[in-house]
Formats: structure tokens, C-alpha cells, sequence
């Protein structure tokens, strides 16, 4: 039997953390009664709403997306730009992205259904890294990498001032342009840009390559595959590591 805020979780809804906040405030029945017992346990016969609607675990899928340049990560947008759901499978956008990508962007986006999943590789405290290969015009240096890995003041879009880290390795580096794989931790939008931006550089291509263990290797640009379970299996392995603190 599973505790109440799994059986959430295991619908898609939210994320553990989520469920228990929706148990606290009262917003959970089982069986036409409110708990709000954060160890209530829920047996297969049971019914659980949330908001008065009943809920039910779903199969949790999980794919790999090579998302291209021109489309944002959102299902709708008022400005009427095109998102990667018009280029998405129809029976496939249900599924959420772990994070997000800007329009300009190109590379790996992990799909799924899974919102505990979802929580874990996005939550600020857990740091999951997030690596790109980017070319910038001119020449990098070791001092502008020193640079960004102390940190760098940027204002995010919320007009807020937050210093902003990121680990790079020069890959190939001229007088012209460099390519750079950068690892970030961070979660800041368009954080890679505005550092570079920050230290005089233009960024001409970023392409995220990997995100946590998974990669974008064996995918073409818009192509959409399902994980293998053995993927699958070890990226959880690999979630439950660093919340313990072991990776």
C-alpha cells in the first residue's frame, strides 16, 4: 500500500512535496472523507480526490526530445509563437518538459508524465547539471572562466540581481569564436546568455547535450523517443544519490 502523497505523485498531478502541501490544506479525500494524516496509507480499492475530483495513477512515460531552434517550451503562448506541442506527437502532449529551453535554443528537453520526477531534477536545492556546448564570437579566456565560475551579476527577468555560477571547458578557441561546454546548476532563464552577454561575448549556437546522466546522443533535431527502462532506471538511481547526498 502506498502512502497518500505517492498515490498522488503517481498521477501526475504533483510532486510528493506538492501532495503533502495538498493534504495539509485539506484539498484530499479518500473515500468521501478529508485526511489530512501526512502517513495515511491508500489501498488499491480506494478513491482519491483532490478538489473534489477523483484521481488515479497513470503509467509514467518518459522520452527523450532533440527540441530545434524557433520554438518555445510551452504548451500555449499569447503572442502566438510556435511551441514545441506543434511539432510534438499529438498523443504524446500530455507530456511536460523537465525545464526549459529558449526559442533560440536547440537540444535535449526529457519529456514525461512523472511529476515527483519533474520536481527532483528541477529543485534548486538539488543542483541536477545541465550541459551545453555553446559558440560565442571571440576568444575565451582562462580569466573570463575563472569569471564565471566565482559568479557573475545578471538580472533576471524579473528584473531581480542574482549572481549566477557556471563550470566551462574551452573546446576549441580562436581569435574569431570559441566553443565552450558549459555545466550549469543554476535555473536562471536565458542564464547562459545573459553571463556571456555580461563578459562582452555573443552567443551564436547553444545546444544542451545532457541533462543529469541522460544525453542527446542517437536523436535528430525534432525527433521524440521513449527512454529505455534501463535509462529510466539508472536516472532515478542517479536522483536518489544526490538527495542523499551520495553522487
Amino acid at each position: 500500500m502506498p502512502r497518500l502523497n505517492k498515490y498522488i505523485a503517481s498521477t501526475g498531478l504533483c510532486s510528493r512535496r506538492k501532495a503533502d502541501e495538498l493534504i495539509e490544506a485539506g484539498k484530499v479525500g479518500v473515500n468521501g472523507n478529508i485526511i489530512t494524516e501526512l502517513g495515511f496509507y491508500v489501498r488499491e480499492k480506494d478513491k482519491v480526490t483532490v478538489d473534489g475530483k477523483i484521481v488515479r495513477p497513470q503509467n509514467l512515460e518518459y522520452y527523450r526530445f532533440y527540441k530545434p531552434a524557433g520554438y518555445i517550451t510551452t504548451s500555449d503562448d499569447e503572442k502566438g509563437r510556435k511551441t514545441i506541442y506543434d511539432i510534438i506527437p499529438e498523443e504524446l502532449r500530455h507530456l511536460k518538459p523537465v525545464g526549459r529551453l529558449d526559442k533560440d535554443s536547440t537540444g535535449l528537453l526529457i519529456m514525461t508524465n512523472d511529476g515527483e520526477l519533474i520536481n527532483s531534477m528541477t529543485h534548486p536545492s538539488l543542483k541536477v547539471p545541465k550541459v551545453y556546448m555553446v559558440t560565442i564570437n571571440g576568444r575565451f579566456t582562462e580569466n573570463q572562466a575563472k569569471e564565471m565560475l566565482d559568479g557573475i551579476e545578471i538580472v533576471t527577468d524579473s528584473n531581480e540581481k542574482k549572481i549566477a555560477y557556471a563550470e566551462t571547458l574551452p573546446i576549441e578557441v580562436t581569435n574569431k569564436s570559441s566553443v565552450i561546454q558549459v555545466v550549469l546548476y543554476q535555473g536562471i532563464n536565458r542564464q547562459i546568455r545573459k553571463m556571456f552577454a555580461k563578459l562582452g561575448f555573443e552567443v551564436i549556437v547553444l545546444k544542451r547535450i545532457q541533462h543529469a546522466i541522460i544525453t542527446l546522443d542517437g536523436l535528430k533535431k525534432g525527433q521524440i523517443k521513449p527512454m529505455k527502462p534501463k535509462q529510466v532506471k539508472q536516472l532515478q538511481g542517479y536522483l536518489s544519490k544526490i538527495k542523499n547526498n551520495e553522487a
